[in-house]
């Protein structure tokens, strides 16, 4: 996935569909998919369930994002159903888009055979319109997002999809270089090891999506993606099912970032990551995360304790030191070990300096192009720790606080321009320079200036 694509916000998918391949049966049931981003609502994806944590990532990373999350809650445990398709609702409208769409892909070298397939019977999908309509915000701090995509249940999922595809996932490790955990831990989080792929039609979708036409630039280049993927003849048109908002597979691409990382590692000739068969969605998982320049044998990050008296001026992702830096600060591994050598590294603070720690390193922001989000970054490297066995975080969390809504966000950062201590965008976006702003307007208070943006620095700002 040539990652998705500009700014987005939260999301948690849970699209149902069963699982018969990838766990023994004796497995625990699989968990559902969960999929956080934290970005605020905007013109170029969809935007459900919100998990809010004090994000670190960068705008640069917010920009090469382009997946539209979706979300659900129900677990099927039926054979997999073909392509839902919602009732026909007549709209002349449609079909007229559909005749100048037409003419648009076949100027980008789309065959008429191939877009007259692929729009065979397709029609203006009411559902999809009705979830990109009612896309509410829903907070939800990180440790509760982390209690699910980490729970002994997805665990215990994660590790026995690894040793049912040892073999295959040793091949893939051999050949791009990126651990056979982590892939897992993707495929986990992003459709429950393959339970929950998305049944929805991904050309009725797309189709749907950009005649509604807010987003209209980004679904007509995801749509005539899909049909490069259709006329490359890797899937039958009704057989590209995925999320309502198109991403695809075990590991759900999006169209463009399919045609940039896709691969078919078993040889049959297609890329085929919808089938049972996650062979290729694997491979091409990892071949997405080795093109996004993933280092062998570094971790993502690593449970650090730091010291009384710590500088926290010097957290976050743009401080980046080597080992002997921190070491000589007192930063510790959670173990009591000192910080390894795998390059420079940052310290992470995703709830402030009363939850977990964390040093971090470039396979962190390597995950990151497949979701800014800090907390799915987070959950994807923590999972792949405690899939092979390592254990959980030893730090607590403020677990007594709740999310700041985008609207509870907005405010904080106009009190903080208010206040002074601001001087950017008001976006509801928690990234570095709001931490900043928050961090200065701690240290004037006394406070530990570990920018952290809760409800505490919220009502003081509003008793200011």
């Amino acid at each position: 996935m040539r990652r998705f694509l500009p700014a987005w916000l939260a999301g948690l998918l849970t699209l149902a569909l069963p699982l018969s391949h990838a766990l023994p049966a004796a497995a625990l049931p699989p968990a559902a998919s969960l999929r956080p981003e934290m970005r605020p609502l905007d013109a170029t994806r969809p935007a459900p369930t919100r998990v809010t944590v004090s994000s670190q990532a960068t705008r640069l990373a917010v920009a090469r994002s382009l997946r539209p999350l979706t979300r659900g809650t129900v677990l099927q445990v039926a054979a997999p159903a073909p392509a839902a398709v919602s009732a026909p609702v007549a709209d002349s409208g449609f079909a007229t888009w559909t005749r100048a769409f037409r003419a648009r892909a076949m100027a980008q070298g789309i065959s008429a055979a191939t877009f007259d397939r692929a729009f065979s019977g397709v029609t203006v999908n009411a559902r999809v319109l009705e979830r990109d309509g009612n896309q509410a915000e829903f907070s939800r701090p990180l440790w509760d997002y982390l209690d699910s995509a980490v729970s002994d249940t997805r665990t215990a999922n994660g590790r026995a999809a690894l040793s049912r595809h040892r073999d295959i996932l040793d091949r893939i490790e051999r050949r791009y270089g990126v651990e056979a955990e982590v892939v897992v831990a993707v495929w986990g989080l992003e459709s429950a090891y393959g339970a929950m792929r998305g049944d929805t039609d991904i050309i009725a979708a797309m189709a749907t999506l950009a005649y509604e036409g807010r987003r209209r630039d980004f679904f007509e280049a995801q749509l005539i993606a899909a049909l490069r993927i259709l006329q490359a003849g890797d899937v039958s048109p009704r057989q590209m099912v995925g999320s309502w908002a198109g991403a695809m597979g075990h590991t759900q691409f999006m169209p463009t970032s399919y045609l940039e990382h896709a691969v078919d590692f078993d040889g049959d000739g297609r890329r085929d990551i919808w089938s049972d068969d996650p062979v290729d969605a694997l491979a091409s998982t990892a071949n997405y995360l080795r093109n996004h320049g993933w280092t062998t044998g570094q971790p993502w990050g690593m449970e650090v304790r730091l010291p009384d008296g710590f500088d926290y001026a010097l957290t976050g992702e743009r401080v980046k030191r080597d080992a002997a830096f921190w070491n000589a600060r007192g930063v510790r591994l959670a173990d009591g070990g000192r910080v390894p050598d795998h390059g420079r590294a940052s310290i992470l603070l995703p709830a402030g300096h009363r939850g977990v720690a964390l040093v971090i390193y470039d396979n962190f922001h390597v995950i990151e192009r497949y979701n800014p989000a800090d907390a799915y970054v987070i959950a994807v490297g923590h999972l792949s720790d405690r899939i092979t066995g390592g254990p959980d975080f030893r730090g607590g969390w403020p677990r007594e606080d709740r999310a700041l809504s985008r609207a509870e966000r907005e405010e904080l950062q106009q009190r903080l321009v208010r206040a002074g201590f601001h001087r950017y965008a008001v976006d509801g976006i928690i990234g570095p320079q709001t931490i900043d702003s928050v961090r200065r307007f701690q240290a004037s208070l006394g406070w530990v200036p570990d920018g952290y943006a809760s409800l505490r620095v919220l009502e003081r700002l509003r008793g200011s």
